[in-house]
């Protein structure tokens, strides 16, 4: 109860400057930002800062209602003297939610599957795990959907598994065995053509992955790898090429994609830019993106009828935004 509490008082706060001034002052400009009334603010009990995630830093306030009244505020500026500039925060909450591990209890030992879902999920927090197979976990919305598509997933693959075994009744029973989790952490499903593995994947870094890491991850001669996009989330299906490789390689192409999506959902971050009131100028604002966009070749812009979504490292999608602001602010004003 005391840990839920504290989440509700909690914020996460990203567009932190990195490198500008020392953690310590940067944490009292945090301070007082988050104090002033102006700002929806209140009395803070606790900053973190820095965190585990570059430019992230979360405060606790000593009221529940203080919290939901920073959330509400549409826009966060932090300005400070000791700053060379404004800089744009984000704010959102942590939220913390109750995982039920029983429907795994016969596959895998649960205690080691927590460790690894710990290994894959720094971001989130981990409570205890109860003797009824429930846990407790608290983090950011992004990590907990993420954390929820993955145990879903695996679910799911567990009821296929043993649609399987009902069907081969001419096969001796065997009773299923706990086994000791390796890295073979995943589960996978067998068919008449040989292994296939599942990975789940946010939209967003399955478009930058697929943009910039193409060749590293996903082209693949040995590994056929199809993709089904529903909305923020994108399946990858995993199967033995034609040229029959060995057991291990799909399982092993899955990890490094899974391995580098981590990586990446730490370093990435979105930026929308919304074209709604810029009929007669959409394609003034898609040529401008294209032209700014030379000078971050980390950046991955992708065009929409509706928006344009920015996506890249923190620095350099603000910085890409920004740029593209001015350039539009200077076209309409010289008309």
């Amino acid at each position: 109860m005391g840990q839920a509490a504290k989440s509700a008082r909690t914020v996460i706060i990203s567009g932190v400057p990195d490198g500008v001034l020392s953690d310590d002052v940067m944490s009292d400009i945090l301070v007082i930002h988050f104090q002033k009334a102006k700002n929806n603010g209140g009395d803070v009990e606790e900053v973190k800062y820095p965190t585990t995630e570059q430019g992230v830093a979360y405060i606790t306030f000593e009221d529940r209602e203080v919290a939901e009244s920073v959330l509400q505020k549409n826009e966060h500026r932090l300005e400070d003297r000791r700053l060379p500039r404004y800089y744009p925060l984000k704010v959102f909450s942590s939220v913390t939610a109750v995982l039920d591990m029983s429907v795994f209890k016969g596959k895998f030992v649960l205690e080691d599957l927590v460790q690894e879902l710990k290994k894959k999920s720094t971001a989130l927090s981990f409570g205890s795990l109860q003797s009824n197979g429930r846990i407790s976990v608290q983090g950011s919305f992004p990590a907990i959907k993420w954390l929820r598509d993955f145990l879903v997933l695996k679910a799911k693959s567990l009821s296929e598994d043993k649609k399987e075994e009902s069907k081969s009744q001419q096969r001796p029973k065997k009773r299923l065995q706990k086994h000791r989790l390796t890295r073979e952490v995943n589960d996978f499903v067998r068919d008449a053509e040989g292994e296939k593995q599942v990975v789940v994947l946010d939209t967003d870094i399955y478009h930058y992955m697929k943009h910039f890491f193409s060749k590293e991850l996903l082209s693949n001669t040995d590994v056929v790898i199809s993709d089904i996009t529903d909305g923020d989330i994108t399946t990858l299906y995993l199967q033995r090429g034609r040229s029959r490789c060995d057991a291990g390689q799909v399982l092993r192409v899955k990890e490094k994609i899974e391995n580098w999506s981590i990586k990446l959902l730490k370093s990435l971050r979105k930026e929308r830019i919304d074209l709604e009131g810029y009929t007669r100028d959409k394609r003034k604002y898609r040529l401008v993106c294209e032209s700014v966009k030379s000078c971050y070749p980390d950046v991955l812009v992708i065009p929409y009828d509706t928006h344009i979504d920015v996506i890249g490292s923190s620095p350099s999608v603000f910085r890409f935004t920004q740029e593209v602001n001015k350039k539009i602010q200077s076209l309409f004003q010289n008309r």
